[in-house]
């Protein structure tokens, strides 16, 4: 089975040039053949249990994944040729007054991570993270990028702290959790000026 991915006008990340390497990682677009490899972790009920669906099984696993807008939005860090997790990256639109609404098309993203917990702890998210905000703000040449979280999923955040991101909003029971109920959300942004002023920083 295949699906074709969207074309460059309606996905921005068909632009880029695939594979990107880390130090230790290669980042590449996600396929249909990796929902297996993707399924060792995502139905672990401690990965799930922050994610916002919980796939009932492989099959089911295999169908969300196979939507075009998945397929047009996750990439997946491998390590030696495994699959040691998966990102969202979403490039959006910023919201704007109609005047001056063409302006704020496509110039923001959203990142997220789910990884593999046999490898948690040693810097691979954050490594990966690294290369996708630069991707975002060196090639793409966006203005911002979000990311959001429930707030008791404190490894998220705390890797958002370690990307340099600022916190924006904490809200009050606002996000409905399967379990846990009505319970606070948060939400990290990074700006490119703020990107680049980093950078600078850590090479003087």
């Amino acid at each position: 089975m295949t699906t074709e991915l969207p074309s460059a006008t309606t996905d921005p990340l068909s632009a880029v040039c695939w594979p990107l390497a880390t130090e230790r990682l290669t980042l590449r677009r996600v396929t249909l053949q990796d929902a297996e490899a993707m399924w060792r972790y995502r139905g672990l009920p401690e990965v799930s249990h922050w994610l916002t669906f919980r796939p009932r099984d492989l099959d089911d696993w295999r169908l969300l994944l196979a939507a075009p807008d998945r397929l047009a939005t996750t990439l997946v860090a491998e390590r030696d040729g495994r699959v040691v997790g998966d990102f969202y990256l979403r490039v959006e639109d910023a919201w704007a007054q109609r005047e001056v609404a063409e302006r704020a098309r496509g110039v923001q993203a959203e990142l997220g991570w789910v990884l593999d917990p046999d490898l948690g702890g040693r810097g691979y998210a954050t490594e990966a993270c690294r290369a996708l905000l630069r991707l975002c703000f060196e090639e793409l040449r966006l203005r911002r990028v979000v990311a959001n979280a429930f707030a008791d999923n404190v490894a998220s955040w705390r890797l958002m702290e370690r990307l340099g991101m600022r916190r924006e909003q904490y809200t009050v029971r606002e996000s409905l959790h399967r379990e846990l109920g009505w319970i606070d959300g948060i939400s990290y942004a990074l700006l490119a000026d703020e990107w680049a002023a980093a950078r600078r920083a850590s090479s003087s």
